[in-house]
């Protein structure tokens, strides 16, 4: 009976160990409130960037907290963060695979991510949209176009990147960069494997989150990086890669704080 009983135990476990999306923690969510409330960005590291392709330029990413905490994160005016369009770029196929993400079902399709020269060095052809929850973040493109390179500011390729969305905290990696091949210089857009955790299975490579709430924070320095040894590149489902990266995301969103570092704008109150 307690062989029985230890197997129940272990089952549990490990159902709990592959359980992804959490509860954003009070840290977290305070610093949420706080940029909202705030309203608007006072240190924009780069701006003029769009979340739709009808909407306004002026999104921007946002340097508030980088020198206090080493985050950077995508902002908009009167409140607005980011949405969540989807990518279906690199690698696809696999057990994961749903269709969902095909390239006839999205309109840019690419059969790369930017940084696939290091996942190869890691044992996997490229980043697996159904698998890896990657985070497009920067905007590279010809002369003229808004840009901005977060390696610039200490982001490191492949570093891990926290999502408030749908009131739940979900871990992704930056993996891929928005280019110049739309009719204007995007943000907020991630792999569907993310998106699904965020707002479920009706995620597909046409159809978004369109709502301009989400919260994307990449952190600086290559303590932010999992490297080659600190993820399972090589997992078959979200749920096992996200498992792998949890504890670096944890110890990193533990050191976050709502409001130091930032100064206050004018006619915007701190909640």
């Amino acid at each position: 009976m307690h062989v029985m009983l230890f197997k129940v135990l272990l089952l549990v476990a490990t159902i709990v160990s592959l359980v992804t999306a959490r509860d954003v923690p009070e840290n977290l969510r305070a610093l949420y409130q706080s940029v909202r409330a705030r309203g608007t960005c006072s240190n924009k590291l780069a701006d003029g960037f769009f979340a739709t392709d009808t909407g306004p330029g002026n999104f921007c990413y946002c340097g508030d907290h980088l020198k206090s905490d080493g985050i950077i994160y995508i902002q908009g005016q009167r409140g607005a963060l980011a949405d969540m369009d989807i990518d279906c770029d690199g690698a696809l196929g696999g057990p994961a695979d749903d269709g969902r993400c095909s390239p006839a079902r999205s309109g840019d399709f690419q059969g790369q991510t930017s940084f696939r020269d290091t996942v190869q060095s890691y044992g996997i052809p490229d980043l697996n949209t159904y698998v890896h929850p990657y985070v497009v973040f920067g905007n590279s493109g010809r002369r003229g176009w808004n840009t901005f390179s977060p390696s610039k500011h200490g982001i490191r390729p492949l570093s891990i990147v926290a999502v408030v969305c749908g009131d739940k905290l979900v871990y992704g990696i930056w993996g891929d960069t928005n280019g110049d091949d739309g009719p204007r210089a995007m943000v907020g857009e991630a792999a569907i494997s993310l998106a699904t955790e965020c707002y479920g299975r009706k995620m597909a490579g046409d159809n978004g989150h369109s709502d301009t709430d989400v919260l994307y924070i990449a952190f600086t320095g290559d303590d932010a990086v999992p490297g080659a040894h600190g993820a399972n590149w090589k997992a078959n489902s979200f749920a096992e890669f996200e498992a792998s990266i949890t504890g670096l995301g944890d110890s990193l969103v533990a050191g976050l704080t709502a409001d130091s570092g930032a100064e206050k704008v004018c006619g915007w109150g701190w909640t």
